[in-house]
């Protein structure tokens, strides 16, 4: 039998029925404590690969996006500029992340995530060409960020939708902490090897380092032994798979309001990081190889704040977490900006990746366990659509960059962020601490 994958519980959250009572019953058959001397997560091989291949895809996220930004500013000076590619790479989640959740259930899984790595490889492959051949320009960039971000918007609902699945219900709170641990410590590495790549060889380096890594998740890929299998067609199209899963939101105040607080931290706080590296050298005089040790200062503190969360965040903290993570970095986003000293600044993003740690793990693990189980890629991708609503955050900090200067603009929209959470309390009041769909 394949490690980790259990075909009677799969069978069930996959399985052709739909419906409020079939997603009740399926779950109450899914949501079961961890059986006494069950594996921990690392010693089930299926685990351990699909969090390589997401360690793969977090940490050339992290590589490539300095060295974009960087890129795009040298060449254009423009913040506007910089801050509409890190746009390109979220606006795919907007646009398609809905589409893309109702389509999953219809695909086999591994066949999905594979293609998604493959199709990544190739893009960072013919940007590394381009730039050693002197013909890279920024608006390559710009329509790779774009390729980019629909893999980054099929994560949700087919690689996690896969941990969830190998990991078990009860233990999707420890797999999240995993998973985001090693997209916050790829945000330590990440933005200074990109630094010290940029200054010594350019750009080219980046995207060549990043085929290698590539070519790391194919092979755990090719080692997957998880299969999802293809649920049955039932003769519901896309569009009403994706008014159920609306529906399933709505019906939720509990989901509403996690879904919510991850639209404010998208259009407030998200976008806020493209400028660090203009910050770094505009403001802070910094070369790239320290702009890209401050970059990786909240990927530093977003790794301890995993460990943290790992170690003392149990259910009935669940809701505290996420809250009390999202306005950490709110606060500490505006400090950051009127930081006038590096050290200053980099101690500030220590403290923004420690609250994004409590609340990206709290953010997928909440909708996971929230949602009813024959919804799950469906939520998840509604999820990726509130995510995907960052665009609108990249296009007003960046306007604000332009017109009043990148830090002013960067503690603008942190102070926006929290005005915001104040405003909208009583709809995310229902934020749960840990508790289960009933």
């Amino acid at each position: 039998m394949t490690a980790g994958f259990h075909p009677d519980r799969y069978r069930l959250a996959r399985g052709a029925a739909s419906g409020h009572h079939a997603g009740q019953e399926m779950e109450e058959t899914i949501s079961v404590a961890v059986p006494a001397g069950a594996p921990r997560l690392f010693a089930l091989p299926d685990f351990r690969r699909l969090w390589t291949v997401g360690l793969v895809i977090f940490l050339v996220r992290w590589l490539e996006t300095l060295a974009v930004a960087l890129f795009a500013w040298q060449a254009t000076g423009s913040a506007f500029l910089v801050s509409m590619l890190g746009m390109l790479r979220v606006l795919p989640m907007g646009l398609f992340g809905a589409v893309l959740g109702a389509v999953a259930e219809r695909v086999e899984a591994w066949t999905a995530l594979l293609g998604i790595v493959l199709v990544s490889l190739l893009t960072s492959l013919a940007l590394g060409v381009l730039a050693h051949a002197g013909m890279l320009e920024v608006w390559h960039l710009a329509v790779a960020s774009f390729v980019n971000g629909l893999s980054w918007a099929a994560d949700n609902p087919v690689r996690r939708v896969m941990v969830g699945e190998v990991a078990g219900t009860a233990r999707m709170g420890a797999a999240m902490s995993a998973d985001v641990g090693s997209n916050n410590a790829s945000r330590m590495l990440g933005p200074t090897l990109s630094g010290l790549i940029f200054a010594a060889v350019g750009i080219e380096g980046t995207f060549f380092v990043s085929v290698g890594l590539y070519l790391v998740a194919v092979w755990a890929m090719l080692r997957l032994r998880y299969r999802s299998g293809v649920r049955a067609a039932d003769g519901t199209g896309v569009g009403a798979r994706i008014r159920e899963g609306l529906a399933a939101v709505r019906g939720d105040p509990r989901l509403a309001g996690t879904l919510l607080v991850t639209v404010i931290f998208n259009i407030f706080g998200w976008p806020f990081t493209s400028l660090i590296p203009v910050v770094g050298e505009d403001r802070l005089q910094l070369g790239p190889e320290a702009v890209g040790v401050l970059a990786s200062m909240d990927g530093v503190g977003a790794f301890l704040g995993a460990l943290a969360v790992a170690a003392w965040v149990g259910p009935r903290l669940y809701g505290r977490c996420y809250l009390g993570g999202v306005t950490l970095y709110f606060v500490m986003q505006v400090v950051f900006a009127l930081s006038p000293h590096p050290w200053a600044a980099g101690a500030a993003l220590l403290l923004v990746g420690f609250g994004q740690a409590g609340f990206s793990i709290m953010q997928a693990t909440l909708v996971y366990r929230l949602a009813p189980a024959a919804l799950r890629s469906r939520v998840l991708g509604l999820l990726s659509v509130c995510i995907g609503i960052g665009p609108v955050g990249f296009v007003h900090i960046g306007l604000m960059a332009d017109w009043i200067g990148a830090p002013a603009a960067a503690a603008i929209s942190g102070a926006e962020g929290l005005l915001a959470l104040l405003l909208t309390r009583r709809l995310w009041r229902h934020i749960p601490n840990g508790e289960e769909r009933a």
